[in-house]
C-alpha cells in the first residue's frame, strides 16, 4: 500500500545517515586500519540486515537461496562490500573528506558511461552534458583538495573514482538479478565477512582488543552507512508512487555532509568545493530529468 508522506520520511532518514558517514569514515580510518574497519562494520551490517530480514519473515528464504546462488553471490560479495570498500576506505584515508565524498558521488556518471559497452547504450546528449558538467566539477573539487592540502594527491583521487566504477559494474549486475535488493546485500555481506576476516590476518592481523573510539566506528559505519541506511532507502522506494519524487532528496546528503565534515572534522570548506559539487549534482539532474532513448 503507497504511502507518500512514509516514503519521504524514511528517504530523509536515509539521507540523514548518508550524510554523516564521510565524517564516520575518516573518524575510524583515524582509529584503526581499513582492513579492521571494513571487517568490524560488514560483520554489523550482516547482523542488522539478518535481523531486519528475520522481522519480515525472509531471512529462511535467503539462507535457503544461498545453495542456488553461491557463484553469483560470491562475485557480488568480492564486488561489495570487498573491493569496494577497500577502496574506497583507502581514498578517504589519502584525501580531506570534502574531496573523496563528492568524487565518489559522481558514480551515476560513471554508470552511464558503463552502459555504453556493456548494455550497448548510446549516449544522448543529456548524457554527455552530464558527463561534460560532472567531470569539471570532479577537477574542482580537486583543486579544492590542493588548496587544503598542498597538493594533488592523485592516487586518492583515482581510487575514490575508481570506487565509482567497481559501484556502478555492482548496480549493473544487481540490476540483471531478480533477487530482492535486501536479501541480495544481506547474502553478499553475509559471504564477505569471513573473507575480509582471513584477509584482514593474513595482511595484518586483528587486535587483541578494541577500544571505544574504535567500537564505536565499526559499530556506527555498519550499522548506519551499510545497513540501516539502505533499508530505509528500499522501504522509501516501496511506499511511493513515484521513485522520481523522493530521487532528488539524495542530492541533499553531500551539501550536508560538507557542513557536517566542516564542524566535526575542522575541515576548512572551499568555494570551488560547493561548486564542484553543484556541477555533479546539476549534470545528473539533467541527465534523469529527460526519458530518451537508449539504443
Amino acid at each position: 500500500m503507497k504511502n507518500n508522506k512514509l516514503a519521504v520520511i524514511y528517504a530523509l532518514i536515509s539521507v540523514a545517515m548518508w550524510s554523516t558517514v564521510a565524517t564516520a569514515f575518516k573518524l575510524s580510518l583515524a582509529e584503526m586500519s581499513l582492513l579492521q574497519l571494513l571487517t568490524g562494520a560488514s560483520f554489523f551490517s550482516t547482523l542488522v540486515l539478518s535481523l531486519f530480514l528475520l522481522y519480515q519473515g525472509k531471512l529462511s528464504i535467503a539462507l535457503a537461496d544461498i545453495p542456488l546462488n553461491v557463484k553469483s553471490i560470491l562475485f557480488l560479495a568480492l564486488l561489495n562490500p570487498v573491493v569496494y570498500y577497500i577502496i574506497l576506505f583507502k581514498a578517504y584515508d589519502l584525501l580531506p573528506a570534502q574531496v573523496a565524498q563528492p568524487l565518489n558521488f559522481t558514480w551515476a556518471i560513471t554508470l552511464t558511461l558503463l552502459s555504453v559497452p556493456l548494455l550497448k547504450h548510446k549516449l544522448t546528449k543529456h548524457d554527455l552534458i552530464a558527463i561534460v558538467l560532472g567531470y569539471s566539477g570532479v577537477v574542482l573539487i580537486s583543486i579544492s583538495g590542493k588548496s587544503m592540502t598542498g597538493e594533488l594527491n592523485y592516487l586518492g583521487i583515482f581510487l575514490a573514482l575508481l570506487s565509482t566504477i567497481i559501484w556502478a559494474l555492482y548496480w549493473l549486475l544487481n540490476a540483471r538479478d531478480e533477487r530482492p535488493p535486501i536479501i541480495k546485500l544481506f547474502q553478499s555481506f553475509l559471504f564477505s565477512v569471513p573473507i575480509l576476516f582471513f584477509v584482514t590476518i593474513i595482511f595484518e592481523g586483528m587486535p587483541d582488543t578494541y577500544n571505544i573510539k574504535q567500537l564505536y566506528g565499526i559499530a556506527y559505519v555498519g550499522i548506519f552507512e551499510m545497513g540501516l541506511a539502505f533499508i530505509c532507502w528500499q522501504l522509501a522506494i516501496h511506499y511511493t508512487d513515484k521513485v522520481s519524487r523522493i530521487g532528488t532528496l539524495i542530492f541533499l546528503s553531500p551539501f550536508v555532509s560538507l557542513f557536517i565534515i566542516n564542524r566535526v572534522l575542522g575541515e576548512p570548506l572551499f568555494a570551488t568545493t560547493f561548486i564542484g559539487l553543484a556541477l555533479i549534482v546539476i549534470g545528473i539532474t539533467i541527465q534523469n530529468s529527460v526519458k530518451t532513448p537508449q539504443k
